[in-house]
């Protein structure tokens, strides 16, 4: 086992090509997605967009530690401008070491 980091990006779908492009400029290559997410936060529920090009994705990906400087400076300023959150957690990963090199 070895620590890890877990990035979790919820933001609108509109954006999801931008945040992919950041993640890839920082060094994280590996992701997944899942669309169409509602839920209720600080600007309160989304179930109402279901229909609409607004519907939000949330993105998870994971990286060394080395890696979280270059993903913060690269998904903070698309956050700041077209909205959404990020939580980066620490994590362990259970696979070989010699796999952390595809993250």
């Amino acid at each position: 086992m070895h620590l890890v980091k877990k990035i979790e990006i919820i933001a609108n779908s509109f954006e999801l090509s931008k945040i992919l492009e950041s993640l890839d400029k920082s060094g994280v290559h590996n992701h997944a997605i899942i669309r169409n997410v509602a839920g209720k936060g600080l600007r309160g529920t989304t179930e109402d967009l279901d229909m609409t090009m607004l519907d939000n994705v949330y993105i998870i990906a994971f990286c060394t530690p080395e890696n979280v400087r270059p993903v913060v400076e690269n998904i903070k300023p698309l956050l700041n401008k077209f909205g959404g959150t990020c939580y980066i957690s620490d994590v362990m990963e259970i696979r070989s070491t010699k796999c952390v090199a595809s993250l």
